[in-house]
């Protein structure tokens, strides 16, 4: 009969506990540093938003001063 080899002294298995715990931390890794660019992607685009409102307010707000100085001489001609 042969000797029964444990777990731990089996190099094949010892090898694949250590690749799996090196894909695990991995994997863990890198959802941690993907939840770090989803927030900052999600700060950079709600800045950009900010800036865009702030644009087309003072988009809007030029428009407004344009037709009240022709007084709206163009809106019923066409």
């Amino acid at each position: 009969m042969l000797p029964r080899v444990s777990l731990y002294w089996n190099p094949a298995a010892l090898l694949g506990c250590m690749n799996l715990a090196a894909i695990f931390g991995a994997i863990i890794y890198l959802r941690s540093h993907h939840i770090h660019n989803l927030r900052e992607h999600e700060a950079w685009i709600d800045e950009i938003a900010e800036t865009l409102r702030g644009h087309i307010g003072l988009i809007e707000g030029a428009v407004e001063r344009l037709e009240n100085k022709h007084g709206g001489d163009n809106q019923g001609k066409k």
